[in-house]
């Protein structure tokens, strides 16, 4: 989904620096960028390492002159298991990347932001941030943690020239699996498959929504669907996905 919010930035006429710890990936992103490589930059960046993400404000200010937007997408799933059986290394990679390493974009670019004449910070959670899925806890907590976050954020930048919004997704077709370490296992020929949001149908919503300065934008209709049954019965709507998540759970 980064990717694709990449290519929809540049084919808006945007100027964007593009981070990620795989080179591989940002080069597939320069191919796919086409004749508008002009107005991307790439930084093959740790964003769990604090002095490497401190470390890129001044690269991109050379390279760009300022900086008006900020998109923390990276992150990160956890193995299809529940927290007793996870090794505490796991649940510290998971917040190192999902939370840490979007507090540390966030605290190393927001006293620039606040010196231009509008910027935007946007934080991408998950329908898990709102949503208990088992298997998926930690991973939830983390984007929990981004919600929280972010709307913390929205309060106490409210009146400044920085707009802050939270994104929700819900089902999307990305490569979270094979980044996150694990493989499919979801096979691609089932209806809930099929049904999955395409990430350059999510990149076109966030940044419609970015756009218009939206508070908080709910990705998918899976995502939509579950905002409103949490908030009108959360114990059946935690209890629904639990069915659902159950097949995932990997056995000991």
């Amino acid at each position: 989904m980064g990717r694709e919010l990449v290519l929809n930035l540049l084919a808006k006429g945007a100027k964007v620096a593009a981070i990620d710890i795989n080179e591989n990936s940002l080069q597939e992103t320069v191919v796919l960028a086409g004749d508008r490589t002009g107005n991307l930059c790439l930084f093959v960046t740790d964003i769990t390492d604090k002095a490497a993400v401190e470390g890129l404000l001044e690269k991109v200010i050379s390279k760009f002159g300022a900086v008006d937007g900020i998109i923390n997408n990276a992150g990160i799933i956890q193995p299809f298991i529940k927290v007793n059986d996870l090794s505490y290394e796991v649940i510290e990679r998971v917040m190192n990347i999902n939370f840490y390493g979007t507090l540390y974009l966030i605290k190393t670019f927001l006293p620039h932001l606040l010196t231009r004449p509008e910027a935007h910070i946007v934080d991408i959670s998950s329908m898990g941030g709102f949503l208990p899925a088992p298997g998926q806890t930690i991973y939830g907590a983390s984007k929990a943690a981004v919600k929280l976050l972010t709307e913390g954020l929205h309060s106490e930048l409210s009146g400044t020239n920085v707009r802050v919004t939270v994104v929700f997704p819900g089902g999307v077709r990305t490569n979270i699996m094979s980044n996150s370490g694990l493989a499919n296992r979801i096979s691609s020929s089932t209806e809930g498959a099929q049904k999955i949001l395409s990430a350059d149908k999510a990149a076109a919503l966030i940044i419609d929504g970015m756009e218009q300065n939206r508070y908080r934008i709910l990705v998918g209709k899976d995502a939509t669907m579950m905002d409103i049954l949490y908030r009108l019965n959360p114990a059946y709507a935690a209890g629904l996905i639990a069915k659902k998540m159950g097949a995932l759970l990997s056995p000991k």
